[in-house]
């Protein structure tokens, strides 16, 4: 694994406004702590999710990106960027990796945060179709596609973008992880950014209690002790 020093930016890869809240916010308000540069890039807008039945697709969109604005800030992240595919219809394409190895080599990260693109039978919420597709699109994306010079050529001689390797890949919400983040100390950051999807969790009866809950058996699995909380990742060397 990439050391602690030299891992400099950070790109977050997800399907939806609210994924990267669920699945590494608490990591990410670490690495902001430590002056890492962490860019979102969501591939949807989430028109097709939330509880608000009086807005159309265009409203909700409007609404999740306001929300996932709220949530970035939380946690201290800035740079957000929107693809604009169709929430619910994400499919593996060339043009899915084309438009997510654009931004890798617009970011140059050493780290991608994404979904794990295969079926979680364990605990099936974070294997949405959505979901699996983008870690699909984006484990494509960062090998071979944003590190071969030949792939895509256009971004180099129409944007100027030249290949980039990204050193490692941290993936959410699979069966098998082999890393754990202790994010006690940023679990209330965490809980702030995922209150601030509104649309999505204001329902949810004993939301905070059911977050903690979840996270602090992460940090059981994890050895981390009572009382610490911990976000769960499988590895992937890439370089």
């Amino acid at each position: 694994m990439l050391a602690d020093n030299e891992i400099n930016r950070v790109l977050v890869v997800t399907a939806h406004p609210d994924d990267a809240d669920f699945g590494a916010a608490g990591t990410v308000a670490l690495f902001v702590d430590r002056g890492v540069e962490v860019t979102y890039l969501l591939v949807t807008d989430g028109d097709a999710g939330g509880n608000e039945r009086t807005l159309d697709n265009t409203g909700m969109a409007e609404l999740r990106r306001t929300e996932q604005t709220a949530a970035a800030k939380a946690v201290g992240v800035t740079d957000i960027r929107f693809l604009g595919h169709a929430d619910g219809s994400v499919v593996p394409s060339l043009a899915l990796r084309k438009d997510i190895a654009r931004v890798i080599r617009q970011v140059r990260p050493d780290l991608v945060i994404t979904h794990h693109p295969e079926r979680n039978y364990q605990f099936i919420a974070p294997s949405h179709p959505d979901h699996r597709a983008v870690g699909g699109s984006t484990l494509d994306a960062v090998y071979p596609d944003a590190r071969n010079p030949y792939a895509f050529p256009e971004l180099v001689k129409e944007e100027n973008l030249e290949a980039w390797t990204v050193r490692e890949v941290w993936l959410m919400g699979g069966s098998t992880p082999n890393h754990w983040t202790d994010i006690t100390e940023a679990i209330d950051r965490k809980l702030t950014a995922l209150q601030s999807h509104v649309s999505q969790v204001a329902h949810v009866e004993g939301f905070a209690d059911f977050v903690k809950s979840r996270f602090a058996a992460w940090a059981e699995q994890a050895g981390f002790g009572e009382g610490h909380y911990a976000e769960a990742f499988q590895t992937v060397t890439t370089a």
